[in-house]
């Protein structure tokens, strides 16, 4: 089982700049790729998006590619070589009669233009670099994520301890409540000034009716195999997520049943307390691939 967060970061060299990658990722209910690389590199994102993808099933995940190093940010271009565009921008406004102004973001662009990608590696000459930094920062990006779920799954299934904790209490219990509403119902009887037999037709009619409505036996045998279920399912080697939630689903439905059908203060303390671990449980698997 995998955690939807993970980090991996690789480096190589490209002549005589650095490369390096990174991979990020973050929960996303579907799988959701972004690539942000050098603009004269874009041909190659679909072998990039290729390479990631059996890497995870879910998440956010961005790859970021940058190159540094000699020939970089700032080696690509002169004062000299922008000094020298900007007198022919400004013979050419003056030739067609426009004004001409020098400002911040023109110079940014004609320095742009002028940097890396003028005198970057191409496509091809990257590729193989690039593709096996790509290699190695999914590794670690894996291995991240694969370490961080073994550690929410151990989590988890001790919380689904809890919850079989509550869900025993509550199959101890549920025998007792008709019992306890035969001497509660007598007691009001007694308390109307109503002598009725025990064994009067009408007052088991009663008990009957309220033993029927208040039987709970097959939610709660439904909610041992969903727990039962989740156990399994978070021993699972890949995705998780989507089968967990359906389950949670299930499981909360079930027990809100109980609640509303079992009548009794005691089932109604220990659903209350299994609903909130229930809710913790859905917080962490939230984190799950």
């Amino acid at each position: 089982m995998n955690s939807m967060t993970g980090y991996g970061r690789a480096t190589a060299p490209l002549g005589s700049r650095t490369l390096t990658v990174q991979v990020s990722s973050v929960n996303r209910k579907t799988l959701d790729l972004t690539v942000a690389l050098p603009r004269e590199w874009e041909s190659v994102e679909p072998e990039i998006i290729a390479a990631v993808r059996p890497a995870a099933v879910r998440g956010k995940i961005h790859v970021d590619v940058e190159i540094t190093g000699s020939g970089g940010p700032d080696g690509g271009w002169s004062d000299e070589s922008v000094l020298a565009t900007l007198a022919r921008l400004e013979a050419l406004a003056a030739k067609r009669g426009v004004p001409f102004v020098v400002t911040s973001d023109l110079l940014w662009r004609i320095a742009s233009d002028r940097g890396p990608s003028a005198a970057g590696p191409t496509p091809e000459e990257a590729k193989p670099a690039l593709l096996a930094a790509l290699a190695e920062a999914l590794k670690g990006f894996v291995a991240m994520r694969a370490r961080e779920g073994a550690a929410l799954a151990a989590d988890i299934e001790a919380r689904v301890g809890i919850l079989e904790n509550h869900l025993a209490a509550v199959a101890e219990r549920a025998p007792q409540v008709p019992a306890a509403y035969r001497e509660l119902f007598g007691k009001r009887l007694r308390e109307a000034g109503l002598e009725l037999d025990p064994s009067d037709e009408r007052v088991l009619k009663e008990i009957a009716l309220f033993a029927d409505r208040c039987d709970i036996s097959e939610e709660i045998t439904r909610l041992r195999s969903h727990l039962a279920q989740l156990k399994q399912l978070l021993r699972g080697d890949r995705e998780v997520g989507r089968k967990a939630e359906f389950l949670l689903q299930e499981i909360a439905r079930e027990s809100h049943t109980i609640g509303s059908k079992a009548n009794d203060l005691a089932i109604a303390k220990a659903v209350i307390e299994f609903k909130n671990e229930l809710e913790r449980v859905r917080e962490q698997l939230a984190n799950i691939e």
